[in-house]
């Protein structure tokens, strides 16, 4: 289980078929069989090595993410999973993505920037104004959600510790919608049905 609250980003060095080498600040904290979430995919480290650790990944997490349009030097998301210890800071976050988002729009006003997406899969359901949402394993507030579309406001501090300065518009992100709003929903349709 993750939070969603980035603690780290790391730089690709490394792609290959079904397999990701990262540089980060984290590869001292890592052993081998260890999971980490990258840009909020729950991945399991099969490599360290100084400062870079490797993943693997299987053909569902290249169908429902983002991970195979990754290049080198692509900035990535990074976080270990939480603890007993942990401040849930953020929200519930499996590191299990639900499909991806393209960026529509941009908009600085003030401190904020406003982010835009439409969804690939139409999960709109699962997302309700001020919810909780994860965006490249980043929890976000959602704003408005409008069909296929919706909208997160990112805060100067998220912006520069994130990959989210490097977003462009017509990018492709990995979202995983609450898992409390799947379970509600499952419950309905059995208590219903």
């Amino acid at each position: 289980m993750f939070t969603g609250i980035i603690t780290n980003t790391g730089k690709v060095t490394k792609t290959g078929e079904n397999q990701l080498s990262i540089d980060s600040g984290l590869s001292e904290d890592l052993n081998i069989g260890d999971s980490i979430s990258v840009n909020g995919i729950c991945l399991t480290v099969i490599d360290v090595n100084d400062r870079t650790f490797s993943v693997d990944y299987i053909s569902e997490t290249k169908e429902k993410t983002n991970i195979s349009k990754l290049q080198l030097n692509d900035p990535v998301n990074l976080e270990l999973p939480a603890t007993p210890s942990s401040l849930l800071s953020g929200h519930i976050v499996q590191g299990h993505v639900d499909t991806t988002a393209e960026v529509k729009d941009i908009v600085s006003t003030g401190n904020q920037k406003t982010f835009v997406f439409e969804l690939s899969d139409n999960l709109s359901k699962y997302m309700v104004d001020k919810g909780s949402i994860t965006i490249n394993g980043v929890s976000l507030t959602l704003i408005s959600v409008v069909d296929r579309q919706f909208s997160v406001g990112v805060i100067p501090h998220t912006y520069d510790a994130t990959s989210f300065n490097r977003l462009n518009i017509g990018e492709i992100v990995n979202i995983e919608v609450d898992v409390l709003a799947k379970y509600v929903e499952k419950l309905t349709k059995e208590n219903n049905g």
